[in-house]
């Protein structure tokens, strides 16, 4: 006889047609929401041992959160607000969608360095490590994007899967096809690519310190759980979806930044910018250098896509919350006409500027690019820290909630994750190799402060001086004052 989740029921509890799609789509889907180019400069340094690096983070990190996130999401619906609030308490599910939200206070300022580190490219290249060049572009892209976003322009909901064909799927392809193209006609590889280096060279703890930058690569992979409902067969077909899904995210990570370290020298690849370095190079050896700029300009719009998509989603969900539980003051709370939280997306646009304005009294884009890298993985990982205690604590509280998918060997399973993300965090305090002559106490102030004071200071801030007044008054009554 077959277990629940195995009978194909056609029809929903509403009476209508269940739409259903194949393990393939979801596959594909969690493919387009995981995999970028971004990350692959920063371990092309490395080498044939890139392999080891996406691989390990992989196996630990992004399995369990796939795992734990489809049987959270198919088990309760809310996000992780209401997993970590039934597990935990609704403190810490404050927490947890706070650092959702507060990660991509650090993540624009460093996405953006990106763009104008790759944007140079178009213009002229020795701009790309130009820290005043990288400040304006991050400001003035910045605002623009929150500009656009309160507005409430919908056009730019189908940015994001346009930008994997143009800014991912082709550059990359394309990368790949000339890098081993470049290997065919007899160029040495500047990375060597024997079986000796299948390990990065151990050098110290700092050695090994950007594999933490893959765990920000692999974040947002358990957010396509929520689709679990509409396999057919979600015991079954749900893991088949994630290891494919893994394996196509593990191709892309890997292959670029195989193909880079093969034209680039590691000593002259920049975090930043190292992808158009590679780009430039190839294009120069085979003799179309004029296709650099046009590449460049692919892969600028997929990013300023990705971060249009992202600017006001966060914010409206933390303010959507806050609204009904009066976590934040009114002033923050407030919609535009459009439904935008607008102040909020303001408020996190000063922190923003202010982050982005270091960049030009840094003598290193690529120093600063990491550190701001780091922070943003820093309070990522504090909300995948209390969803791997949440999905325990929920087996043990609610052990008969229905869920569409039940990881198997749980605690082992959630186990592996959580201490692999508090790895993760101890090692992101350590400057990696390629930090440059920039002193210890610096990296420690910059990443320590910003995961203490945007991860932890103002959410317990915001906690600890709540008001009753809070709640919107549409929500005054309707719900017992929360402890």
């Amino acid at each position: 006889m077959t277990t629940t989740d195995e009978v194909k029921e056609p029809v929903a509890d509403d009476g209508t047609k269940r739409q259903f799609i194949s393990w393939v789509t979801l596959a594909l889907m969690t493919t387009a929401s995981v995999a970028s180019l971004r990350p692959s400069p920063s371990m092309a340094i490395y080498g044939l041992a890139a392999i080891f690096l996406y691989l390990l983070p992989a196996i630990v990190f992004l399995l369990p959160t796939a795992l734990v996130g489809a049987e959270l999401a198919s088990g309760w619906t809310g996000g992780i607000y209401r997993w970590v609030s039934e597990a935990l308490g609704k403190p810490l599910g404050f927490l947890a969608v706070w650092c959702q939200f507060a990660m991509t206070i650090a993540y624009y300022p460093s996405l953006l360095a990106y763009v104008a580190s790759t944007f140079a490219y178009v213009i002229h290249p020795s701009l790309a490590e130009n820290g005043l060049y990288v400040a304006i572009v991050i400001v003035v892209v910045y605002w623009t994007g929150v500009w656009v976003s309160s507005r409430g322009t919908k056009t730019v909901a189908g940015l994001s899967s346009l930008g994997l064909i143009i800014g991912t799927l082709i550059p990359g392809v394309v990368l790949v096809a000339l890098g081993l193209v470049f290997l065919a006609q007899g160029n040495p590889s500047e990375a060597p690519m024997d079986a000796g280096h299948w390990l990065p060279p151990w050098t110290g703890l700092a050695s090994l310190v950007l594999i933490v930058n893959n765990f920000l690569s692999y974040a947002g992979m358990e957010m396509n759980g929520v689709h679990v409902a509409s396999l057919r067969s979600p015991r079954s077909e749900y893991p088949r979806s994630v290891f494919l899904a893994a394996g196509l995210v593990l191709l892309i990570f890997i292959l670029p930044a195989l193909a880079i370290s093969w034209v680039l020298p590691a000593e002259n690849t920049s975090l930043t910018a190292g992808l158009m370095q590679a780009f430039h190079a190839f294009f120069d050896h085979f003799g179309v250098a004029w296709l650099t700029k046009i590449v460049g300009i692919m892969v600028v719009m997929a990013a300023l896509g990705g971060m249009l998509t992202w600017l006001a989603g966060p914010a409206k969900g933390l303010v959507q919350l806050s609204r009904q539980e009066g976590y934040l003051p009114p002033f923050l709370q407030k919609l535009n006409p459009h439904g935008v939280p607008q102040n909020i997306m303001i408020a996190q646009g000063v922190i923003t500027t202010l982050i982005g304005i270091l960049y030009a009294f840094s003598s290193d884009v690529s120093s600063a690019y990491w550190m701001f890298s780091v922070i943003t993985i820093q309070i990522y990982l504090i909300a995948y820290l209390l969803m791997f205690v949440a999905v325990i604590r929920l087996r043990k509280t609610q052990p008969d909630r229905p869920r569409g998918f039940v990881v198997p060997a749980v605690t082992l399973v959630a186990g592996v994750g959580f201490i692999a993300s508090a790895c993760a965090m101890v090692i992101g305090f350590v400057p990696p190799d390629q930090f440059g002559d920039g002193p210890l106490w610096r990296y420690l102030l910059i990443v320590g402060g910003g995961l203490l004071v945007l991860g932890l200071v103002i959410p317990l801030a915001f906690l600890k001086f709540r008001k009753p007044h809070w709640v919107h008054p549409e929500y005054q009554g309707a719900r017992a004052p929360v402890e």
